[in-house]
């Protein structure tokens, strides 16, 4: 059992640091102002007589210099409390990991090739299982998080230096040699700016996203070890085939939804870095290799299929030659891997537009061969087992990384598409006016006009028009050099009617019949290759997803197109636009009633379908523990297939530690496979009518909420709304259109401001309202509820989701943030919808799991948040005395009077996110 003495450690180590750091550099009056003031916190918490008056009194007499002092402080201890927890909870997992050797901690891939054995599944079973295991993580940029890179990198090295501090063999001078590195880093860290002075270009997002890229490739590899581990464990005489069962994918840099700064000539610039950046890597494991396997053929007896190979490479390629001799003649391997690394630097690309060399991959595939084949090779040669598996790593990469690094997504709103569409087949001739057609109308139009590229005068379409025209010839393009996964697929956001998609299949035919009457293509062109993707967001959207798809699936045009793609269909579905539409629970009900119901219309038709799920990081957007969500899913909607969002907010958190990584990585790959083989209960018709009622409810209660007079007044008001949409922490816009209405707002700033305020109202209400009028009114079906909690995973994951918002919630604090509101009558009449709501919520939750406070059965989070909520309120309490003076001042004031607030805002709403440990 692992205490929390190394915890205790760290931390204490950890704030003496930054205490000393402080004093160094501001005096010893600014570490005893922020101990006072953190004391004070405790105090008011504790409910000292009077500290609640001086606590107030002390935040809003200080100054600007002083709130500044005081936000950077907490917000540095909440980034090394991060650092300590993160470390702690690596200790558990390697405790648990060793003492149950040899068999399998749960959640972990031994534990899922355990399961299966368990629920009767022979070797090809598991075999048949592992065939269809396809998993696919999708990164993501907004809202990205609120941390600078150049502190992210700081803080990984002080997480190196913890896990050096844990060594038990580190001598006095050693230890003494970490602590100063954690010194310097921390003076370092202090005297660096927090704030991003400008917004990211979207190229720079995409290298900043996607800077976890090197902990991946370490942990990868790991991941497939530990299923070949399993599998021999559990069945030693059964010779497996690995599968590529892990893949990834980005929407950097091709996410044009509401963002007019990605455009056709960005995703290209993006589709070409990130195969340059594969490239690099696969370069690095040549030259790691290549000092590596210096085996001779004079000492080892090696057969022939590799020297072959190489004449013929030889012979094919003269450019080559001149490489292979400055080669020894008998150092065969080494021969092999300067082939692969010629061809590999022959792949790199300058523009689509430019022949590839010869030579070149033309696929990922081509590379995967090249590697195999000297696996092979090793293998056939007595004693080379050890030096096959050292290959056998980078074999994994390729088949995970390929020479596109991730699959890029395109996404852009289906309302733009529909705009494109109506100029477009005006003036082809094809329709007068699109926009006013009834759905069979349009998709008559769409299906009759498919295919053709009658000449267009380009001059005279709008930029939206000609932006989209070179988005889909790009694709094109890039799908004929670089093969068909460097796209993931292309993503219709708000998609509402058939024809959405039958709009992109439209744009894609037209692009590909432009090249084929061109004549310019060199091979042929591929048609089918584009994978379209509809995104049901809202309630609305989701009830009506089902309908959506039995249309469009029936379609002979799209079924085709769906029949060159081995009959696999990706239905998208967001949790953020649902969750802000209709509330907690409705959002969740109708996410899983779409799924169920989706499942049942592409199973009639003998449609593979993959859900991809639009989560977010916050528990608001769909976030909570990836396993638990993933065990919560409609028992029939997996088939081993899934496609997951991981927001830009939790990479860092994620994948910055490879151990962290690795452990996140395995309980995905765990929950999918489990998910999808091992029976679970039976979801009784009546449980799912119960839930259609729960969430019919929550809904009104919602609506009821956010349709009252005023709300949006009071939402301005009462969060840092304004200040979040001014963060320039990511290249998008927090806005659709710029219209300040609760529809035009992104979900994401929406879960954030009101993470801010520590309401967390998008992850808990309506739901008190819907539990308790069962409890109170239906005793039949509260115990029927009862039933759902113990047996139903996926009203479990709601519940206990719902509940750890709760946790966090803090409603003296929220109701401070209240009092900013300019007219009291709709303050009182919203805070009092918030407060009762959330002590129904809190009491109905309490009934139906049982105990006295929530998180009971995890007193280690309880406490965590216990401990950082004092922290936490006095950077609340300095945000709202900061907001209070920025509306105070006139249109008059001194711009930079004016910026100094907006950073210290700033600062602050990056010290309570670190302290939440969430965004939006």
């Amino acid at each position: 059992m692992v205490d929390n003495d190394q915890l205790h450690r760290d931390m204490c180590l950890l704030e003496e640091l930054l205490e000393h750091v402080v004093a160094k550099d501001e005096g010893i009056e600014a570490v005893q102002l922020v101990s006072e003031i953190r004391q004070l916190a405790r105090d008011r918490r504790a409910n000292v007589p009077g500290a609640e008056t001086v606590l107030a009194k002390k935040i809003q007499g200080l100054s600007e210099d002083q709130v500044r002092l005081v936000a950077r402080s907490l917000s540095i201890f909440f980034d090394l409390a991060n650092l300590a927890e993160d470390r702690q909870r690596v200790r558990v997992l390697r405790h648990r990991e060793q003492a149950r050797h040899p068999d399998p901690i749960s959640e972990s891939i031994g534990a899922s090739i355990q399961q299966l054995k368990a629920a009767g599944f022979d070797a090809e079973g598991v075999q048949q299982a592992l065939n269809l295991l396809d998993v696919e993580l999708v990164f993501t940029a907004h809202p990205s998080e609120a941390k600078r890179r150049s502190i992210r990198s700081k803080l990984r090295r002080m997480r190196h230096c913890l896990v050096e501090m844990d060594r038990q063999d580190l001598l006095p001078r050693e230890r003494d040699g970490v602590r100063s590195r954690l010194a310097a880093e921390l003076t370092v860290l202090w005297q660096t700016e927090f704030l991003r002075p400008m917004r990211p270009s979207v190229l720079e997002e995409v290298e900043r996203g996607l800077s976890i890229m090197p902990r991946l490739w370490e942990v990868v590899p790991e991941i497939y070890q530990s299923l070949r581990m399993a599998l021999a464990r559990e069945f030693p005489q059964f010779e497996f085939t690995i599968p590529r069962f892990l893949r990834f994918g980005s929407w950097m840099g091709g996410d044009r939804d509401g963002h007019p700064g990605v455009t056709w000539d960005i995703t290209e610039r993006t589709l070409i870095w990130l195969r340059d950046t594969a490239i690099d890597r696969h370069l690095d494991w040549c030259h790691r290799l290549y000092d590596f396997l210096s085996v001779s053929r004079n000492e080892v007896t090696l057969k022939n299929d590799l020297p072959n190979a190489l004449s013929i490479a030889e012979t094919r390629w003269p450019e080559f030659g001149e490489t292979l001799a400055r080669v020894a003649p008998h150092e065969i391997y080494r021969r092999w891997i300067r082939l692969i690394e010629w061809r590999l630097k022959q792949s790199r690309c300058i523009s689509m537009s430019q022949p590839a060399l010869d030579g070149a991959y033309c696929d990922g595939h081509e590379l995967e061969h090249d590697v195999d084949a000297l696996i092979v090779s090793l293998r056939q040669c007595h004693g080379q087992q050890a030096l096959a598996a050292e290959v056998q790593r980078w074999f994994d990469l390729t088949r995970v990384f390929g020479l596109n690094l991730t699959r890029l997504d395109v996404r852009q709103d289906a309302g733009r598409y529909r705009e494109v569409m109506t100029e477009l087949l005006r003036v082809t001739g094809d329709c007068a006016d699109f926009a006013t057609l009834s759905e069979p109308e349009r998709q008559a139009v769409l299906i009759r006009s498919m295919g053709t590229a009658k000449p267009l005068d380009e001059s005279t379409l709008a930029p939206l028009t000609l932006e989209t025209l070179s988005l889909f010839r790009m694709l094109l393009q890039a799908i004929m050099r670089f093969g068909p996964n460097c796209v993931g697929g292309h993503i219709i956001s708000m998609t509402r009617w058939p024809s959405d998609m039958l709009t992109v299949l439209w744009l894609w035919r037209r692009a590909c019949s432009e090249l084929q009457v061109s004549g310019a293509a060199t091979t042929t062109v591929p048609t089918h290759a584009l994978r379209i993707i509809p995104l049901f967001e809202k309630i609305g959207d989701l009830k009506a997803a089902p309908a959506v798809m039995s249309d469009i699936l029936d379609q002979p045009v799209f079924a085709e197109h769906l029949k060159a793609q081995n009959n696999r269909q990706i239905v998208m579905v967001g949790y953020s636009d649902s969750t802000k539409d209709g509330g907690y629970l409705a959002a969740c009900c109708g996410l899983d009633r779409a799924q169920d119901l989706l499942h049942q219309v592409a199973a009639a038709r003998g449609i593979r379908m993959t859900f991809f799920h639009g989560r977010g990081g916050s528990l608001g957007r769909g976030g909570g523990p990836a396993a638990r969500g993933i065990l919560s899913l409609p028992p029939d909607a997996l088939g081993g297939s899934l496609r997951l969002t991981e927001q830009g907010e939790v990479l860092a958190e994620r994948y910055d530690d490879t151990q962290v990584a690795y452990r996140h990585l395995e309980q995905v790959t765990f929950a999918t496979l489990v998910a999808s083989n091992v029976p679970r209960p039976v979801v009784h018709a009546e449980w799912r009518e119960l839930m259609e009622s729960l969430a019919e409810q929550s809904l009104k209660a919602y609506r009821q909420l956010v349709d009252t007079p005023g709300f949006i007044e009071f939402f301005g008001e009462a969060t840092p709304i304004e200040e979040i949409e001014n963060l320039p922490i990511a290249s998008r816009p927090s806005r659709r259109t710029g219209q300040r209405t609760l529809n035009d707002l992104r979900a994401i700033p929406w879960v954030f401001a009101w993470t801010q305020n520590r309401c967390l109202i998008p992850a808990w209400y309506g739901l008190g309202t819907a539990l308790s009028e069962v409890k109170y009114s239906n005793r039949s079906g509260w115990q029927r509820i009862l039933e759902m909690y113990r047996q139903w995973p996926f009203f479990q994951a709601t519940i206990d989701n719902a509940a750890t918002a709760l946790a966090k919630t803090d409603m003296y604090v929220g109701q401070c943030y209240s009092e900013l509101c300019s007219d009291e009558e709709q303050r009182g009449q919203i805070w009092k919808l918030i407060a009762s709501e959330r002590d129904r919520s809190r009491q109905t939750i309490l009934d139906l799991v049982g105990g006295s406070e929530l998180l009971a059965t995890t007193p280690w989070f309880q406490g965590s948040i216990e401990v950082r909520n004092p922290d936490i309120d006095p950077l609340n309490l300095i945000q709202i005395e900061l907001l209070r003076r920025r509306r105070k001042l006139d249109s008059a004031v001194d711009e930079s009077d004016l910026q100094r607030l907006r950073d210290l805002l700033r600062l602050s709403v990056q010290g309570i996110a670190a302290g939440m440990r969430t965004t939006g």
